[in-house]
């Protein structure tokens, strides 16, 4: 699905110095897996994320989103590769207070240029997360993890081929967000999709199908769910 090889992110500093936030990093997300890039902060997890999504440049290396070269897009190509083939579920949730989950939902549809079924398909995607008994709830009358279902919602309403979620359950207390990451592995068996997720909490690793841990900006730990139990066979 995305490949990405020989990612630098070089961030000059005063006195003619560099920083390196990410150094030679390669990695490989599967499609229809749950991709997990784990690490403290600083450790450059998110600043992978967002080059991977076409949300910022890498200072070198090159990303390939299916057959597409992510690397040297102009701004309005990036725009509309995110647009329609990529959703984002952020931390800060990010939802209009004042529109109800269904309205949040049905709003990014119509973002999306969908013109036909978005009622149908916002009521699908908050009954998928478990929400449909509180869609037409404001934000504010919503707990943490309610909240962050919807923006989970809204991220799989356009019926992207990749979803990119920046710690969404960093805000979550542990079972919470054990929910949220089970409600990702089912999307990906329901709606066919792709997720790459940052964290930096071990509790979620177990779920992960590939998880690539990084430190100071490099991957210092590769494992492949699938690898590891053909070899135990």
């Amino acid at each position: 699905m995305i490949t990405a090889e020989g990612i630098n992110k070089i961030y000059p500093l005063p006195g003619g110095e560099d920083f390196y936030a990410l150094r030679d990093v390669n990695v490989t997300i599967p499609d229809g897996k749950l991709t997990i890039l784990k690490g403290r902060s600083g450790s450059g997890k998110t600043t992978l994320l967002n080059i991977l999504s076409a949300l910022d440049d890498s200072s070198s290396g090159s990303v390939r989103f299916d057959d597409l070269m992510i690397t040297g897009m102009t701004e309005k190509e990036k725009e509309q590769l995110r647009r329609y083939q990529i959703g984002f579920v952020f931390q800060a949730v990010a939802l209009i207070p004042m529109m109800t989950a269904y309205e949040n939902v049905e709003y990014a549809l119509r973002l999306a240029g969908v013109k036909k079924g978005r009622k149908e398909r916002a009521i699908e995607c908050l009954t998928k997360v478990g929400l449909s008994e509180r869609m037409y709830h404001l934000p504010a009358q919503m707990s943490g993890g309610e909240q962050q279902r919807v923006a989970i919602a809204r991220a799989i309403s356009h019926h992207p081929k990749v979803i990119f979620a920046d710690e969404p359950t960093a805000e979550l207390d542990t079972v919470t967000a054990l929910r949220v990451v089970n409600i990702f592995k089912d999307l990906i068996k329901e709606e066919g999709c792709t997720i790459v997720m940052t964290t930096h909490s071990v509790d979620l690793m177990e779920a992960a199908d590939v998880l690539y841990e990084l430190l100071d900006g490099q991957v210092v730990n590769y494992t492949n769910r699938e690898e590891v139990e053909q070899d135990e066979r």
